[in-house]
């Protein structure tokens, strides 16, 4: 991981857009701080496309998608895509599964999680888990701490009931279907976009903070950790190209900063 001072300004100027992760990226404490929601403003004034994308359930995402200056937020790891309709703002829905699948993945999704919570001693379904719609999340480190061990076999017991199980700064996250960020991340920016991301991969950059994000940080040329990521860097298999000096939200707006001010 190379500094964010190393990022060369001709990549940055020739950005289109940014794919951000939420939690300990644009958050700090759970909450967005002033600096990420100016950097925000600042990036779509610029005529940059911004879509987070986030494990965090549908419900969450709603009030953010309707409030933020963003393009749209992809919840649940793909699952979901939130975007508001023009001219009237009114926000719309859109789902990689249709009802049915959804419906019949969440008797099973919820057979797992009951599986988990008798037994992983001391785990505890995260407390967003009422909106959530594609899949279950056990709480780790927001409001509840599960050791590494404990981690580990809550994973090992999802991908043993067929799971996709991803490890995020706060909660393990559990689904059943093919999409991930990086899906969802396709998915979305030609849904609420028209454009093709693997065609322009070099324009986008993906800014992240943990081991959920590795397969983002593989695939983009142009990727950032904020300072936070490297509570996580032993455990990453891919690391990011560039890493910032400020944590969470004030890292994000250090990115902002750089990309905008290679466009000047």
């Amino acid at each position: 991981m190379q500094p964010l001072a190393s990022w060369p300004a001709a990549a940055r100027a020739g950005l289109v857009g940014v794919l951000t992760d939420i939690d300990d990226t644009l958050t700090t404490e759970g909450r967005i701080t002033g600096d990420a929601l100016q950097a925000l403003g600042d990036l779509a004034r610029a005529g940059l496309h911004v879509i987070p994308i986030t494990g965090r359930p549908v419900g969450w995402s709603e009030p953010f998608a309707l409030a933020w200056p963003v393009d749209g937020i992809v919840a649940e790891n793909g699952a979901v895509a939130l975007a508001r309709t023009p001219p009237a703002g009114a926000l719309r829905k859109l789902y990689q599964q249709d009802a049915a699948e959804r419906a019949a993945n969440c008797v099973r999704m919820q057979q797992v999680a009951q599986r988990i919570l008798r037994e992983v001693p001391g785990a505890t379904l995260a407390r967003d888990s009422a909106g959530r719609e594609t899949d279950i999340a056990i709480d780790h480190s927001e409001f509840a701490h599960l050791p590494p061990e404990a981690v580990a076999q809550v994973v090992a017991l999802m991908r043993a009931e067929g799971m996709n199980a991803t490890v995020s700064s706060i909660h393990i996250n559990g689904w059943y279907g093919a999409h991930d960020k990086l899906a969802g991340a396709r998915w979305a920016v030609r849904e609420l976009l028209g454009r093709d991301l693997d065609a322009e991969l070099a324009r986008w950059v993906y800014v992240g903070d943990s081991t959920n994000d590795v397969l983002m940080f593989q695939h983009f040329p142009h990727s950032v950790g904020v300072a936070n990521i490297r509570r996580f860097e032993t455990q990453l298999a891919h690391k990011p190209a560039y890493v910032t000096g400020g944590e969470r939200g004030a890292g994000f707006a250090q990115v902002a900063q750089a990309i905008l001010a290679a466009r000047r």
